[in-house]
């Protein structure tokens, strides 16, 4: 493996399609595609100052590294990435990528970061300003996830959450085959048409929650006083172990909590309209 330590590089394409390389202490200086086409990289304690540095790259290892502003769009068409205890300021990171492993990485500028990626894992991540994250996104795993803003998980399959916090109006519409474990989900309308959604030991706010969905399940769960009008035409099996403000024209399935201030069933209740609502 080729050694690179304590060096700067600008301009178009200055390391394209090199192979084998470990950098230590680089700076890419603005310009456009530094390591495009290449493979096999690793770079540690580096900076990255141009536009779409990662292009196309195969095999890369990414360690205590700083991504500027000026680094838009710096991962894409790329796999088999670990990037571990780096700090992204750029947008847009992350698009049509196979298999990333992110660990203790913050961007807390993160919108519409994570588009059209398969295979991922993130653990103690921090992301904010994050709308739109993980739009169309597969096969995920995620632990310690921290991550305000709107319009996450949105049209995701096969999506893994695991002791994080989830800031975020309009989580995982469209969703399918998503299961949240001993997790916080704020937000408005969360989980609208999504497809086999579980929740399980998560705390729930945000009005008109778990509207639209098919085959819902909740196990263990609480929700706030603002989770109001919950439930509308959705096929449900829920145990929720508080009160629930408003529950709303189920369509079928079984929900179970320890009280209701309301339960609305009216006229525009949809068949089969059969969901049994009763308490512990």
């Amino acid at each position: 493996m080729q050694n690179i330590s304590y060096a700067q590089y600008g301009g178009e394409r200055p390391l394209f399609g090199e192979r084998s390389l470990h950098l230590d202490h680089v700076r890419i200086l603005p310009g456009e595609s530094a390591l495009k086409e290449t493979s096999d990289i690793e770079a540690v304690n580096c900076e990255f100052n141009g536009k779409y540095p990662f292009w196309h790259t195969h095999g890369f290892n990414i360690r205590d590294c700083l991504f500027r502003e000026g680094a838009r769009a710096a991962l894409w068409y790329s796999d088999h990435l670990d990037m571990q205890d780096t700090l992204i300021l750029a947008p847009k990171m992350f698009r049509e990528m196979t298999d990333l492993k992110l660990t203790r990485v913050r961007i807390p500028h993160a919108g519409e970061t994570l588009w059209g990626c398969r295979k991922i894992e993130l653990s103690d991540v921090e992301a904010a300003e994050a709308d739109y994250i993980f739009m169309g996104c597969e096969d995920i795993k995620v632990d310690k996830f921290h991550l305000d803003g709107n319009y996450s998980f949105q049209k995701t399959r096969d999506v893994q959450i695991s002791n994080s916090v989830l800031n975020s109006k309009d989580a995982f519409w469209e969703s399918e085959n998503v299961t949240v474990r001993d997790s916080v989900l704020n937000g408005e309308y969360l989980g609208w048409h999504s497809k086999n959604l579980t929740l399980i030991n998560c705390k729930i706010s945000g009005t008109q929650p778990l509207c639209y969905a098919e085959n819902l399940k909740l196990v263990n769960c609480t929700m706030t006083e603002d989770a109001d009008l919950a439930f509308e035409y959705s096929s449900v099996d829920a145990q929720v172990q508080s009160s629930i403000t408003s529950v709303k024209n189920p369509l079928s399935g079984h929900i179970r909590a320890r009280g209701y201030g309301e339960i609305i069933i009216d006229k525009n209740l949809k068949g089969p309209g059969n969901c049994v609502i009763d308490t512990f």
